[in-house]
């Protein structure tokens, strides 16, 4: 093989290995998900309204008003007890526990600085060793004064939006997109949260 026609198998070989058409820049990789430095639960806990949310199969019976309330255990666990409004006006409740995913290799504690990742379990205790029973539950963004909280997981499947209040501020909701799409995350894919408690808006 000549000079020339190696150079142009070798072009070829390269322009296969790419999934986009000539001429056409590839999209960079969507880096993996963080979750925020450090989690205070002591701060953390109490009640947390859902703003939006990606549409999920569990949460498919509510319409409207969920809210989750978080109590901090003396074991370090918290009790998460998850509560919506269904189509017909009764109530849907659901309780489970949250905990401190504790990163470790090799049965060792990895070093401090590794972000504080929260894992939660809705399956009943005697299931809690099953693997997968513990479901990555990540805050990606958390306010400074904790007044809001963004929870996702290393798929980007799931997504919720929360806040202390039943309405989030104008300024909170943009800063949270922006960071969302930094994240690898689609905003359109939010469904918005009913909620009852919100004041309306006064009339223009």
């Amino acid at each position: 093989m000549n000079k020339t026609a190696a150079l142009g198998l070798s072009a070829l070989v390269l322009l296969g290995c790419t999934s986009a058409p000539l001429g056409q820049a590839v999209a960079a990789p969507v880096p993996a998900l963080q979750a925020v430095p450090k989690i205070d639960l002591t701060r953390y806990q109490g009640r947390w309204y859902q703003i939006a949310y990606y549409p999920n199969t569990f949460q498919k019976q509510c319409v409207s008003g969920t809210t989750a309330d978080y109590q901090n255990m003396s074991n370090g666990q918290v009790i998460v007890t998850n509560t919506c409004t269904k189509s017909d006006g009764s109530p849907s409740q659901v309780v489970g526990l949250a905990r401190l995913q504790q990163p470790r290799l090799l049965g060792i504690a990895l070093a401090p600085g590794v972000p504080q990742k929260l894992e939660v379990r809705f399956a009943p205790s005697w299931l809690s060793w099953v693997p997968g029973v513990w479901a990555p539950y990540w805050v990606i963004q958390l306010a400074d004064d904790y007044r809001y909280a963004v929870v996702g997981e290393p798929s980007r499947k799931y997504l919720w939006i929360l806040s202390r209040t039943p309405t989030l501020a104008a300024g909170d909701r943009a800063q949270i997109t922006g960071m969302l799409q930094q994240q690898g995350y689609d905003p359109a894919k939010l469904q918005e949260e009913p909620q009852p408690q919100a004041v309306p808006a006064a009339a223009p």
